[in-house]
């Protein structure tokens, strides 16, 4: 294993111990999880790898294999990557946790710029280590909830805990339904393969530059949208048309895109009871439509991968993820896979664009010791 072998040449000692968190997609419900409402996503079989042990004071030494190397003496010197793993630290610190210092080894296969969540990933897998090393005795719900913290307050991403809650508690085989406001969740079996069906993940390998300021601009004006409706978040709103009348702009364009989301994940779980999975495209086209249209967060390379999947023969298809680059889902009868990859890269490459990542997911298990 790499991170072990790294670890011992690293430090000349063995790690204590070696985690794994995955990273994450999201089959439906985007934009949701800080407006509190409801998500569907599933781990995906690739994360980060993390061997680490304890230190007797509280300096931090992280290498990772594909980013470099930081000393963090104190918690403000981190930058770039090292704020998510050092981000664990300071929102334990804060909760009162007795956690010190350690000696870190990462090593990560998430596809970079996928749109896969890779920080939360580097962050859970930080938080179940330091769980175990420091005897701290939180559940996986706790560390997902730190993790987090660590974004939203210390990396200054302000997003939902859809990524890390995904990352903690995904089930192999199953998506996870999450109510962002209650956190309760729930495994839901999700087959493709028994249905004849693929699920591919087209990376188009573009991050336009303005993502992370449109990302929070998106949620202020989630906040202010509920404000001036009067309730808690937009998850409370029942009686959407009246809340149009009462909204404009981009305020009304918002909450008409999170609330009619939440209907879809309903709607998606709804079909899988049923066993009717081969259903579920027209909901995935729904939603990028939706995010195209009303969230306004897509671009012409999320636009192109989905329709041109859907011309090579998938059933639907939607952006997934934070927008403004990353990915795109496609679900794709099996017999369909060759027709729909070759249809996507041929636009691609029409446009003399970089051609496209496409990769096939499953649903992986959540965060885990793996020594």
């Amino acid at each position: 294993m790499r991170v072990l072998d790294a670890f011992s040449e690293a430090y000349d000692k063995s790690p204590e111990g070696i985690w794994y968190a995955p990273g994450r997609v999201n089959l439906i419900g985007e934009h949701t999880d800080y407006n509190d409402g409801l998500v569907l996503p599933f781990a995906v079989p690739w994360g980060v790898t993390l061997a680490a042990s304890p230190r007797e004071d509280d300096t931090i030494r992280l290498i990772s294999l594909q980013a470099g190397t930081q000393t963090i003496d104190s918690l403000e010197d981190a930058h770039g990557w090292a704020r998510y793993p050092t981000g664990v630290f300071w929102a334990l610190r804060r909760e009162g946790f007795p956690v010190r210092g350690a000696d870190i080894v990462i090593d990560g296969d998430i596809p970079e710029g996928a749109g896969l969540s890779s920080s939360a990933a580097l962050e859970v897998a930080t938080a179940f280590a330091l769980n175990d090393l420091y005897a701290l005795a939180q559940s996986p719900l706790a560390l997902a909830r730190i993790s987090q913290l660590a974004e939203n307050d210390f990396a200054g991403m302000p997003c939902g805990i859809m990524d890390q809650a995904t990352s903690a508690l995904a089930k192999a085989g199953h998506a996870l339904l999450l109510d962002c406001r209650s956190l309760a969740s729930r495994h839901i079996p999700f087959d493709l393969p028994a249905h004849g069906l693929r699920l591919l993940i087209i990376n188009t390998n573009v991050r336009h530059a303005l993502a992370d300021g449109q990302y929070a601009r998106r949620r202020q004006e989630c906040e202010n949208a509920a404000k001036h409706l009067g309730v808690p978040a937009l998850r409370d709103v029942t009686d959407l048309a009246g809340a149009l009348t009462l909204l404009k702009g981009n305020e009304r364009k918002r909450t008409q895109h999170v609330v009619t989301e939440n209907h879809r994940v309903e709607a998606l779980i709804g079909l899988l009871r049923a066993n009717a999975v081969t259903e579920i495209g027209a909901l995935l086209n729904a939603s990028h439509l939706s995010l195209r249209d009303q969230f306004e967060v897509s671009c012409p390379e999320l636009d192109v991968a989905v329709e041109s999947a859907l011309r090579g023969g998938a059933r639907g298809a939607r952006m997934t993820g934070g927008g403004f680059g990353g990915s795109a889902i496609a679900l794709v009868p099996a017999d369909r896979t060759d027709s729909v990859e070759t249809t996507v890269k041929a636009a691609y490459a029409d446009r003399a664009w970089h051609p496209p990542t496409i990769l096939t997911a499953t649903p992986a298990p959540g965060a885990h010791r793996l020594d």
